[in-house]
């Protein structure tokens, strides 16, 4: 209730920015490894440790980190969610870090930084579950994200291929851009499609395991048909496509990090899979 109504609130109102701090400089798609702690220390917390990798580093207001609180049977991390606010003492930006695009991302670092136990959220071990449905929800965000690119770069495209003249005609009269079109138009579609699927599923109150599946089949095919889009649309373009700053370069720079935040490519299959199997 005290996360809720003090930091919910305000970013719901806009009030407040939030931000999502789980990789680390040795855990990235594998989130069991996580070196950061959180050790029980009278009513409250010490957390030490280091993320990586963070939207939002520097700009947020707060931050939803997740540490070790115990070490499972098998040597993987237990692991806890808490709400670290931007100003508490321990709390430090390291550093922005500086990507193909201007991505808001950086990194961050707690030294013995005290939290009370009501800044935990959830049960104390319950944070890889909530990392997990969490990420199903981001997953199909960035497909979201994806899409938009796409659609950007689909109509850069066509626009172009309307008033370009080369061999005495449009580019759109020749049949291999045509073909290009259509290919691009189909694969946007679908991806729109298995996003919207996704977000249907979750408004419905679909079992997780259908939601993870979908929101990882959404992510999937989303940045990597985005990809496949912007490519085409910059090769359309021809060399105008590879001006610094024009629309569709930034849009190439852009949908590169799509395929690799919130779960890379090979890892949303790796889980569809898994899901598949499990039926």
């Amino acid at each position: 209730e005290h996360v809720r109504d003090f930091w919910l609130e305000r970013t719901r109102t806009g009030k407040a920015i939030a931000a999502f701090a789980l990789t680390e400089p040795e855990a990235g798609s594998d989130v069991s490894s996580i070196q950061t702690t959180a050790t029980r220390d009278g009513d409250g917390y010490v957390i030490r440790g280091r993320k990586c990798f963070i939207s939002n580093a520097g700009l947020a207001d707060f931050y939803t980190v997740f540490a070790r609180t115990g070490t499972r049977s098998d040597g993987r991390a237990e692991l806890s969610a808490f709400i670290v606010g931007a100003r508490m003492p321990g709390f430090r930006v390291r550093a922005r870090t500086r990507l193909v695009a201007p991505h808001p991302i950086g990194e961050i670092e707690f030294e013995d930084l005290r939290v009370p136990s009501e800044d935990r959220v959830g049960a104390e071990g319950d944070g890889f579950r909530l990392a997990m449905q969490t990420m199903d929800m981001f997953r199909a965000s960035v497909g979201a994200a994806a899409c938009g690119m796409a659609r950007r770069a689909l109509d850069e495209a066509v626009s172009y291929a309307k008033t370009r003249r080369q061999f005495g005609a449009t580019l759109a009269a020749h049949q291999l851009i045509q073909e290009k079109l259509a290919v691009m138009q189909t694969e946007l579609d679908a991806a729109r499609l298995l996003v919207y699927r996704a977000a249907h599923l979750k408004d419905y109150g679909a079992s997780q395991s259908t939601l993870t599946r979908a929101a990882s089949e959404a992510k999937f095919y989303a940045t990597e048909a985005a990809q496949r889009v912007i490519d085409e649309a910059v090769q359309i373009h021809g060399g105008y496509g590879l001006v610094r700053g024009s629309t569709v370069e930034r849009l190439y720079r852009d949908v590169r990090a799509l395929r690799i935040y919130e779960g890379t490519s090979e890892i949303q299959k790796l889980i569809i899979a898994r899901e598949m199997l499990k039926e």
